[in-house]
């Protein structure tokens, strides 16, 4: 087994650790916030600082490779650009009020992004060179790539949780009126119809889509990854919410649409 397949395979197991555990222990940001988790900062300056990583990372692995002249990498590196774009120059300034995030978790978030970038990056522009994949005749060189069933299905399944994400985030955003208001509100509309963390959902789906669209195990650890953290989140959110809203939920799953 090459180092790299360790890597990803530690990785993966360590994802199903943090699956079983935060079932036990609230990670405590957003709504969850807590201050054993380190000192709290301001909120727009942790996500910064959280997800800044991962955004630098992948292009200074996209400038150092040998290969980055190909167009299908480029274009796995431009999607995977796309969604941290969004969350380290704009989803951190659009948000409102005087929120705070411990800075132990935030550190924790920077730490796996580095890794995170490691596993993609490494495996776009170095490692996915020495691949063949036989069943589709195809390789990550060939520009067929992009007209083939995986790449089409899991683009549309990225770009549709991508697009779940953004309206999720900008209907949890204007749930409160007043920058002085700290209640919580039941989110509504939208995917919000169907689970109680409809953002969560959009996350779920893109890194989904983006794990068939490069066909990679890299892909599909993080996937789990982001299974593992998002899909216990949104249980403990998910009994708060009834907790405070029985009366006006409507049969919203957590985070799957009609299964959980």
């Amino acid at each position: 087994m090459s180092a790299f397949n360790l890597f990803l395979l530690v990785m993966g197991l360590v994802a199903a650790v943090v699956f079983v555990a935060l079932y036990f222990v609230e990670a405590g940001y957003g709504m969850l916030v807590n201050s054993r988790w380190g000192t709290l900062i301001n909120n727009k300056v942790a996500w910064f600082c959280m997800e800044a990583p991962v955004f630098f990372a992948m292009a200074t692995l996209c400038i150092l490779s040998p290969y980055n002249s190909y167009i299908v990498p480029l274009v796995f590196f431009a999607l995977f650009e796309l969604h941290y774009l969004q969350r380290v120059f704009i989803f951190p300034f659009l948000m409102k009020g005087n929120s705070k995030m411990p800075v132990g978790i935030m550190l924790m978030g920077a730490a796996f992004n580095c890794l995170n970038a490691a596993m993609q990056g490494y495996w776009i522009f170095f490692e996915s060179y020495y691949v063949n994949y036989e069943a589709f005749g195809l390789h990550y060189t060939d520009i067929q790539w992009l007209t083939s069933p995986q790449f089409i299905i899991g683009t549309l399944m990225f770009l549709a949780g991508f697009a779940v994400n953004l309206h999720s985030d900008y209907v949890i955003r204007h749930l409160r009126q007043d920058p002085a208001d700290t209640n919580h509100y039941l989110p509504k509309g939208g995917m919000f119809r169907y689970v109680t963390s409809a953002n969560y959902f959009g996350e779920l789906l893109e890194w989904l889509g983006f794990a068939i669209l490069t066909w990679s195990a890299a892909g599909l650890v993080f996937f789990l990854w982001t299974f593992a953290n998002l899909v216990p989140r949104a249980n403990t959110i998910h009994q708060k919410y009834r907790k405070e809203f029985g009366d006006e939920m409507n049969g919203q799953k957590r985070v799957i649409p009609f299964i959980y």
